[in-house]
């Protein structure tokens, strides 16, 4: 294995028999929830969410320690999560997934290397987890079965950030691949920057690109999203509790804009999504005043300007927008809720469904179309 350092730069849902989802319905998504597993919480439970109804069926669950972040593969076919732990048995799992009955089932397990695996990623080739008290990013190549091979490189954050408490070690957040394929970025939360990498397509591994966006000290990076069209990136920071915007043009991140979603300063800012249409900006913050800050996106230079604020349950952490943008869902972790939001297309604005799904501490959301609408 190669290591490089990088410094230039409540109530349960219990388990039940699988349901066969229906696949005449276009308007039918699979989706995949990650929870926390302190509590009454299994691991990983799978939906079948109506994306005009906003209403979801469970279907199956399956066994695993903390699940916080998953993803996907890029066949859908199988999906990859963490095990977000403080200790040795930080994992990446590989799991089998059936869009149909929404079964699952572990296929392969391997160690991250890294305490508190919280973020993963792949391109169908690689996959990548952030792993945050570890402070470094993992790299998995996948074999020819989908299955990640053991971490054969990590890169290191590093600490040159101002917060003594929050920043005294390294944190690395979340770890994306860019829309054009070439890069990969990664936030460094204690070093207050944004690492790129190159994608060689026959190198066996990322390489350290000679640059590194930095951004304004104390602002703990967290995770990071890309317009539709891939001219623009949006950062939201913890600490901070703003969200940078930035010109993206082949691995240059150009700043274009700084705007507050935390008005409190409570330093509790999570996650950063656009809707589909690329036209509204949401972010979640924590604390205190929980809820999600709602932007519009100029479609001509990709200001933002904030035009509302939702209050949700507690701690929203992770929250998701259906494919057709009709619902926004918010994994309330210590309200053991997922709420789901209507969003009005016109303004962005979301309104409370009141059809909740109760889950103990939900962390993650992540949808999949249906057999016949991949």
């Amino acid at each position: 294995m190669k290591t490089f350092l990088f410094c230039m730069l409540g109530l349960s849902i219990t388990a039940c028999t699988p349901k066969k989802a229906s696949n005449n319905n276009q308007d039918e998504l699979a989706m995949l929830v990650g929870t926390y597993t302190n509590g009454t919480s299994k691991g990983i439970y799978t939906f079948r969410f109506n994306q005009e109804t906003g209403r979801a069926t469970l279907l199956d669950s399956v066994e695993l320690d903390n699940p916080s972040y998953l993803t996907p593969s890029e066949d859908r076919k199988m999906v990859y999560a963490v095990s977000e732990m403080n200790d040795s048995t930080a994992a990446l799992n590989t799991l089998s997934f059936d869009k149909e009955t929404g079964s699952m089932h572990l296929l392969s397990t391997e160690l991250t290397l890294g305490g508190d695996p919280c973020y993963v990623a792949t391109n169908g080739s690689k996959v990548l987890t952030a792993n945050y008290s570890g402070g470094n990013m993992s790299v998995f190549s996948l074999l020819k079965d989908g299955r990640p091979a053991p971490v054969d490189t990590l890169f290191e954050g590093a600490t040159t950030g101002s917060d003594p408490i929050r920043q005294s070690t390294p944190h690395i957040h979340c770890a994306v691949f860019s829309p054009d394929g070439k890069y990969v970025f990664a936030t460094d939360f204690s070093a207050d920057r944004i690492l790129r990498f190159v994608l060689h397509p026959n190198a066996a591994t990322p390489h350290p690109s000679m640059k590194a966006t930095d951004i304004e000290s104390g602002s703990g990076p967290r995770h990071l999203t890309f317009s539709p069209n891939g001219k623009y990136a949006y950062l939201i920071t913890e600490l901070s509790g703003k969200v940078i915007a930035f010109n993206y043009d082949d691995g240059r991140l150009n700043q274009i804009q700084t705007i507050t979603a935390d008005t409190m300063a409570v330093r509790g800012s999570a996650d950063i999504h656009l809707s589909p249409d690329g036209k509204y900006l949401y972010a979640s913050n924590r604390l205190k005043g929980d809820g999600i800050a709602i932007f519009s996106v100029n479609p001509q230079n990709g200001n933002l300007a904030k035009v509302g604020y939702q209050q949700t349950g507690i701690h929203p952490r992770n929250f998701n927008i259906t494919p057709n943008g009709k619902f926004l869902l918010v994994a309330c972790r210590d309200s053991n809720i997922i709420q789901v939001f209507q969003r009005d297309e016109h303004s962005g604005l979301l309104s409370n469904t009141h059809q909740d799904i109760i889950l103990d501490k939900p962390v993650c959301i992540q949808f999949i179309h249906s057999v016949n609408n991949p």
